[in-house]
């Protein structure tokens, strides 16, 4: 048996998330049927984290178990010619015996953007929030250092996913008005040991208050006390959030 570590990417607006599900298109489906058409195998790959519907990975990870004896070049060549044009493979690595996905992790880093020009950019719809008030992106970086540490991050969780602790350590994030390919975004990037159900997307909701200047920038790190996700913004929609790394110790 060999152990493969996967390194992906996709666009999630045509995907119903990454978890397989009956009849529904989906990340984990199509790679696996891609699996089963390269080398016969019947398996379930397990990703470092299952994305939901809209949301896009530059980095997503996965490991598979496998018996194939092909070499990770002729897998990768094979895997990314029975996929669709929405998602891709970029790297096959041999792993460590037992590699598991999740529990190997050390630290996840997403990046979430934001789009704050009353003219709709049509052509970025599924990878922005746009917004039409003007944000404070300063503010919101003022707003974000208050999650730096380790927290009980409970106020920042959607219900629906139980977690045996809502404790985390977010080791970095930051916000800031960028000049990109695509032009003028205003990007967050958070990298954190883990993280809860919809934690990004309800901290870019919560922080998007502030830039919208409707809270102080003191605001965000004073509901960490509150373990209560009501008193915390809306939950920011989908089409912005991007898995950009999962780190490993090897």
């Amino acid at each position: 048996m060999r152990y493969l570590k996967l390194t992906l990417a996709y666009d999630g607006t045509h995907f119903a998330g990454w978890q397989w599900q009956p009849k529904q298109r989906t990340v984990q489906g199509q790679l696996e049927a891609a699996i089963r058409e390269i080398t016969g195998e019947e398996t379930r790959i397990t990703s470092s984290g299952r994305t939901d519907s809209g949301v896009h990975a530059i980095g997503q990870v996965a490991a598979w178990a496998t018996e194939s004896k092909h070499s990770t070049d002729v897998l990768l060549r094979g895997l990314n010619a029975n996929t669709p044009r929405d998602m891709v493979i970029r790297e096959i690595e041999e792993a460590p015996e037992g590699f598991h996905a999740i529990i190997d992790s050390v630290s996840k880093r997403y990046r979430y953007l934001l789009y704050d020009n009353p003219i709709r950019d049509v052509f970025a719809r599924h990878y922005v929030w746009q917004l039409w008030h003007p944000l404070n992106a300063e503010a919101m970086h003022e707003g974000a250092q208050a999650l730096l540490g380790e927290h009980d991050f409970k106020t920042y969780e959607t219900t629906g996913s139980p977690r045996k602790s809502t404790v985390r350590t977010i080791h970095e994030i930051s916000v800031e008005r960028k000049m990109t390919d695509h032009g003028e975004r205003i990007v967050l990037e958070v990298e954190a040991n883990g993280f809860l159900y919809n934690m990004v997307r309800n901290i870019v909701g919560t922080l998007a208050e502030v830039g919208m200047g409707k809270r102080n920038p003191t605001w965000p790190g004073e509901l960490i006390a509150e373990r209560d996700r009501r008193a915390a913004g809306a939950t920011a929609p989908p089409q912005g959030l991007y898995l950009l790394k999962v780190n490993y110790p090897f």
